[in-house]
């Protein structure tokens, strides 16, 4: 064991053995991933630009959203980079500090994510069942306090689950997947894991637990207030309620994807679609996001569109 110890600092290189199999249509795959990337780029920075351009945008509600998408610009920018050029290559490779550098910003847009709809459940819920006082609940410093903790909370859990993470010694260099993560790393170490499992499942239960404790006691409050409503009030309501109750949808899907994966064995399955079923949480929440909230929330349609309209104006 103690030779396996010394091998694994010499371990520098990772290889990404998920691409097998898509040698043939390696190219069609490189395209597909590229305009998805570059409709995952433009949606997620049209947003933020025209929240951060428009005064009238700069409200709790819509600071959120902006948060949202820069986190999905985050998670994307440590994935599709790397993907693409791994399309282009035969080898498949990784440095050791790439496979960390990529393990940490994924799992930390993963978990921001569900802490950022957490908190804008949250918001939802002060602005329908306590309309009067929103703008004294939900102040500039309430904003950036929740803001921050959106995201110091689960960086601070992973964190702590990435360093027991950084102490393994790895016996390994093969990564059966098209990025790297942190059971991954986990499974290649010449030692006993048992410490990190448990502190994985508590670090699991401590990120999903509470964020969806509070969607879910949010939701329940604002929906009594709904039914309880005027058909108008209630229309109102539930125009701003919807697109996030469809964002929290279509996050817990992608993610319960992810689950699966590594839970059950999924060999039997084509490869190609292991592959889309690992990737769905990076590329599925940052490109629908947008379109939900640019087509669902009316002010920020407008804004869109008279962002566009501006653009087209020429002198006479």
């Amino acid at each position: 064991q103690e030779g396996a110890m010394e091998n694994t600092t010499c371990i520098i290189t990772f290889f990404l053995t998920g691409f097998e199999e898509m040698d043939n249509e390696r190219y069609f795959y490189f395209v597909c991933t590229f305009l998805g990337y570059l409709m995952i780029l433009f949606s997620n920075l049209l947003l933020i630009l025209v929240i951060v351009k428009e005064r009238s945008l700069h409200e709790p509600m819509y600071i959120f959203i902006c948060n949202l998408a820069c986190n999905g610009l985050y998670g994307t920018i440590a994935f599709f980079p790397k993907m693409m050029a791994d399309l282009l290559y035969k080898v498949q490779t990784i440095s050791c500090v790439g496979c960390l550098f990529q393990t940490f910003c994924l799992h930390t847009y993963a978990v921001c994510e569900l802490s950022s709809l957490a908190v804008m459940a949250y918001d939802r819920y002060v602005s329908i069942c306590n309309p009067l006082r929103y703008s004294s609940i939900m102040t500039q410093t309430k904003i950036y306090k929740l803001l921050v903790v959106a995201w110091g909370y689960p960086i601070v859990i992973f964190t702590i689950n990435f360093s027991l993470t950084l102490r393994l010694p790895l016996c390994g260099s093969v990564i059966g997947k098209v990025y790297c993560d942190n059971w991954s790393l986990v499974k290649l170490s010449c030692v006993d894991i048992t410490l990190n499992s448990i502190y994985g499942l508590f670090t699991t239960v401590a990120l999903v637990v509470p964020p969806l404790l509070l969607i879910a006691v949010s939701y329940f409050k604002t929906s009594k207030v709904c039914i309880r409503a005027s058909k108008k009030d209630r229309g109102k309501a539930m125009q701003t309620l919807v697109p996030h109750m469809v964002t929290l949808a279509n996050y817990v899907i992608t993610i319960l994807f992810e689950v699966l994966q590594h839970r059950f064995d999924m060999s039997k399955l084509p490869h190609i679609v292991r592959v889309l079923i690992s990737v769905q949480f990076l590329i599925v929440p940052p490109l629908l996001n947008p379109l939900i909230y640019g087509l669902r929330i009316q002010e920020i349609k407008k804004k869109i569109a008279k962002l566009f309209q501006a653009r087209r104006i020429t002198p006479t």
